[in-house]
């Protein structure tokens, strides 16, 4: 491997997904200004819209989200291909 050409700043962050409010830790090297208390030890946070315990990929569940209606506008244009 060479030398001097990965960050030497690896620390344990916390992680959270806004959308669920699950929280994991994991060592990275990502800035934030943000700290989260975890067990009583204090982390940096790194706040997520998604993660692997919301994604419909990793769990199963798929979320219909319908915006300005346009599910509805593509089921009536293409209703006369229905067999």
């Amino acid at each position: 491997m060479k030398k001097g050409i990965h960050p030497e700043n690896y620390r344990i962050v916390a992680f959270k997904d806004m959308s669920n409010d699950d929280v994991f830790l994991t060592k990275s090297t990502a800035t934030t200004n943000e700290t989260l208390d975890v067990d009583g030890v204090e982390y940096p946070l790194v706040k997520m819209e998604i993660s692997r315990t919301s994604h419909p990929y990793y769990t199963g569940k798929s979320k219909l989200v319908d915006t300005a209606g346009r599910i509805d506008k593509f089921k009536n244009k293409y209703a006369k291909f229905k067999k």
